[in-house]
C-alpha cells in the first residue's frame, strides 16, 4: 500500500485546509485509515480514523472542527480541517492498515502503511 497525501500548507487562525491522500492498492475497501499529527517536540498523536465500514473516531481537540471522509471511487481519504488554531501546526500523516482493532485507531502502532507527511503552519 502507497499512501501519497498533499494539501498542507499556511492559514491563518481560524481559516480552513482540506488535506488529501491517495492510497495505491488493489484492497482499499478493506483499509482502515487515520489521519495523524506530530508537532514541533511532541509525540505523534492520532487526529481522525475511518475504518473499513465507514465510522469515524475523532480526537476530543478536533471535534466539531475536523472531518475524515473517504470517496471510495477516487481511493482517496480527506481531512477537512475548519477553524484551525495555531496548536494545529504539525506534519500530518496518512496511515493505513487492515483489520485494526477499533479501540486502538489513534495509536501509531496499530497502523502498517504511512505517508510521507504534509505541513500544515497556522498562525
Amino acid at each position: 500500500v502507497q499512501l501519497v497525501e498533499s494539501g498542507g500548507g499556511s492559514v491563518q487562525a481560524g481559516g480552513s485546509l482540506r488535506l488529501s491522500c491517495a492510497a495505491f492498492t488493489y484492497s482499499w475497501i478493506r483499509l482502515c485509515m487515520g489521519w495523524f499529527r506530530q508537532g514541533p517536540g511532541k509525540e505523534r498523536e492520532g487526529v481522525a480514523g475511518i475504518d473499513s465500514h465507514g465510522i469515524t473516531s475523532y480526537a476530543d481537540s478536533v471535534k466539531g472542527r475536523y472531518t475524515i471522509s473517504k470517496d471510495k471511487a477516487k481511493n482517496t481519504l480527506y481531512l477537512q480541517m475548519n477553524s484551525l488554531k495555531p496548536e494545529g501546526t504539525a506534519v500530518y500523516y496518512c496511515a493505513a492498515s487492515y483489520g485494526i482493532i477499533w479501540q486502538t485507531w489513534s495509536d501509531p502502532t496499530a497502523y502498517r502503511y504511512w505517508g510521507q507527511g504534509t505541513q500544515v503552519t497556522v498562525s
